[in-house]
């Protein structure tokens, strides 16, 4: 099991619209787009465990979809998720090295329930050079696409996480946090897509409300 942060520190990491009831007139900030970077696929893999084969620190993702206007739930929103493995690498491409062309893991598809909630059992993502840790995400609406955002941690989580033997055997050289991503400051600066983490087992959930525009 990793290392935990403290829990002073979990409590102290941003909660950015944690799955709970909201007032009937409730306002929400809009969750920021992001670039979708080169390594986005649509393998219509509609299932909830994304792992396969990789190993690395387990995840579970709790986001719910809502609408900018009174913060109201969107059921049957399609939720896709990808990211990065332990050691930094992405399935389906060739662009990092070596290649994964062919490959699915850590990719798939939900529809949200009626509560507008979806879910995904996956590992803690790896770093790469220049990037925090992140994972990516698209919210789409009957076919058109309202959100594609990026998801981070607390740095505290991270570094504890990454003490874990399956990401081991990098250097720590080009590693940065959340305060030196280039495109977290330039796309999120308020930091609304960093999600709450707690311990969960041996591993964490990750919770995150989506809110987009839409009806």
């Amino acid at each position: 099991m990793p290392n935990r942060p403290t829990r002073r520190v979990m409590l102290g990491t941003l909660a950015v619209g944690l799955l709970a009831p909201r007032p009937a007139r409730a306002t929400c900030l809009l969750t920021p787009q992001a670039v979708e970077g080169p390594f986005y696929l649509d393998p219509r893999l509609l299932r909830s465990d994304i792992r396969e084969d990789r190993a690395g620190t387990p995840l579970r993702v709790s986001l719910q979809v809502v609408t900018l206007r009174d913060c109201v739930a969107l059921p049957a929103a399609r939720v896709d998720l990808w990211h990065a493995d332990a050691q930094g690498q992405y399935s389906g491409t060739r662009d990092q090295g070596a290649s994964t062309l062919g490959r699915t893991f850590l990719r798939g598809t939900q529809v949200a329930d009626e509560a507008g909630r979806v879910g995904f059992r996956t590992i803690y993502p790896g770093w790469y050079l220049g990037r925090t840790p992140h994972l990516h995400v698209k919210v789409i609406l009957g076919g058109r696409t309202a959100l594609t955002g990026q998801i981070y941690f607390p740095d505290a989580v991270s570094e504890a996480v990454y003490g874990a033997p399956a990401y081991a055997g990098r250097s720590r050289r080009g590693r940065i946090g959340n305060a030196r991503d280039i495109l977290l400051r330039q796309d999120d600066p308020e930091g609304r897509g960093i999600a709450e983490l707690r311990p969960e087992g041996a591993g964490y959930e990750a919770a995150l409300t989506l809110v987009v525009r839409g009806t």
